[in-house]
């Protein structure tokens, strides 16, 4: 069996998620995994899939083809080794999330990645947006965590009361309960 990562990214509109999974369905692939999001007007969809035959990108990549052509999308895939592909949760920690509000301006999702990479948190979901109106935008982060059970939750926080101060930006994190999963 064969795994491949496959990513979608184009200008978004109503068919594209019909499109591209027919193109599975009819090849023989399997959905392992899959997200999608619309940025900006651009779709992005990312998917993990399977064909219990095919093995290598050429086998599957042609026939995507008319898609690119007829909806204008960029579709790239990539084989994936077997030690790629898990179905297990590959971090451990404690499920947090952190969101990030203040007037939009470069270096907001940076001061805070830097610092969670810094305490070996693991994000696993981050969106981000500017809200409100024209002349007074607000930046809108929200981020899915995982914090190592040895971080200090209290040095964690005096990291971010130094991006507050230095960003004016309001920051909260709060624990996910098991049943929000």
């Amino acid at each position: 069996m064969g795994h491949f990562s496959l990513s979608v990214v184009g200008r978004d509109r109503p068919g594209i998620v019909a499109e591209v999974t027919r193109v599975l369905f009819e090849i023989g692939c399997n959905i392992e995994d899959s997200t999608c999001t619309i940025l900006s007007g651009q779709f992005a969809m990312i998917l993990v899939i399977a064909h219990q035959k095919f093995t290598s990108v050429a086998e599957i990549d042609p026939s995507f083809e008319p898609v690119r052509k007829s909806m204008g999308l960029t579709v790239s895939l990539h084989k994936l080794k077997d030690e790629e592909v898990s179905r297990e949760k590959g971090f451990t920690g404690r499920p947090h999330i952190i969101s990030v509000y203040g007037a939009d301006r470069p270096g907001i999702v940076y001061s805070v990645a830097r610092e969670l990479a810094r305490y070996k948190v693991n994000i696993t979901d981050l969106n981000t947006q500017v809200v409100g109106a024209k002349d007074r935008p607000v930046y809108v982060m929200v981020l899915e965590v995982d914090i190592p059970e040895q971080v200090d939750m209290k040095d964690l926080e005096r990291e971010f009361d130094k991006i507050r101060k230095e960003l004016s930006v309001s920051i909260s994190v709060r624990p996910i309960e098991a049943l929000e999963l």
